[in-house]
């Protein structure tokens, strides 16, 4: 069997991949957010159906949250199971799009051309690979490249949840001899990379409280505590001068790096100033003891996403707030206690 032919399938056939790419893009599958709870089951629907016109076996199946996608096809000594999410990251701020995005198009940009939607890059982009490179296979050789199976998952962008319970409760179904994530990047396009590390995710969302209603400060200021001014002093201690996160232990159980894998990386000679300059930095702001990939692929982190408190409309309200809030995000390494 010949590799050729089936690329030579992809490539003819990019059109129809791409539109189909667009149709699963438009569907706004928001697992974040319970308003588009539907949305989710019908970006899961559409993945059921668009695998069993491959040949496989293909179900949603119901969970406490959004819907897991699986699907089993093909024969093979060799058992393979790719992963992957079929729901996005919500759209907030809109302002700062130029479109609706899920209208999404494909532009020619100074870069080349790019696919502009929402879950284009992550996930829907690369989950389609999985599927568009079965269906060039299938078309070449009337069938599917081996024994597969299909997990697609619809809560990765809200922690995923209902997934650990799935596979507890379907281990048998799910056991293969290796397991693919199709959610990773390339180091460049012209760099093929296999990806062996990611970083897990814990989010907290922390409230501090004070007085028991709003206050005015002219009445107010300078006797009665702030809790925005409580929170910033939290948030901001949350690292120290050297980029370091300070929260106890944190980097309990932390590997180091091994000098091999290190010394492959130092090799791919990373332009970390053209990385930060592309979208508008220019000094890494993480450990400065560490080199910037490793930073971005085995170091943890501990980031501030969100935080909100008193009056933020048009104008200016000089209230004391009762509350202030924030999220808080960290990226976790191997050995590592989330506790």
């Amino acid at each position: 069997m010949s590799l050729d032919t089936v690329l030579t399938r992809i490539d003819t056939d990019l059109e129809q991949s791409v539109d189909r790419l667009l149709d699963l893009l438009r569907i706004p599958s928001i697992s974040t957010d319970p308003a588009y709870a539907a949305d989710c089951a019908r970006a899961a629907d559409w993945l059921v159906d668009d695998l069993k016109s491959l040949g496989f076996d293909a179900s949603s199946r119901p969970t406490p949250g959004h819907p897991m996608v699986v699907a089993h096809g093909g024969t093979g000594d060799k058992h393979l199971l790719f992963y992957g999410h079929y729901d996005v990251q919500p759209v907030d701020p809109l302002p700062l799009w130029h479109r609706d995005p899920f209208d999404p198009q494909v532009q020619d940009t100074a870069k080349g051309r790019v696919i502009r939607g929402r879950g284009s890059a992550d996930d829907k982009g690369q989950l389609m690979t999985f599927l568009e490179a079965c269906r060039a296979w299938k078309a070449v050789y009337g069938t599917l490249p081996g024994k597969l199976t299909i997990f697609l998952e619809g809560e990765e962008e809200s922690g995923s949840p209902s997934l650990i319970p799935f596979m507890q409760e379907n281990a048998a179904e799910l056991r293969a001899d290796i397991a693919l994530i199709c959610d990773t990047g390339m180091f460049e396009d012209t760099t093929p990379a296999i990806v062996t590390m990611l970083r897990g995710l814990l989010g907290e969302e922390l409230t501090v409280r004070g007085p028991d209603k709003d206050l005015h400060s002219g009445m107010y200021g300078g006797a009665a505590i702030n809790p925005i001014r409580v929170l910033s002093r939290i948030l901001g201690n949350l690292h120290d001068d050297q980029g370091r996160v300070a929260v106890p232990h944190f980097y309990d159980g932390v590997q180091e790096l091994p000098d091999a894998i290190r010394a492959q990386w130092q090799a791919l000679s990373f332009d970390h100033a053209k990385f930060l300059g592309d979208v508008g930095l220019s000094v890494p702001a993480g450990e400065q003891d560490r080199t910037p990939l490793e930073m971005l692929w085995s170091r943890p982190t501990a980031e501030v996403n969100g935080i909100w408190g008193g009056y933020t409309g048009e104008g200016f309200k000089t209230v004391l707030p009762s509350e202030a809030h924030a999220k808080v995000s960290f990226r976790l390494v191997a050995g590592q206690d989330p506790d």
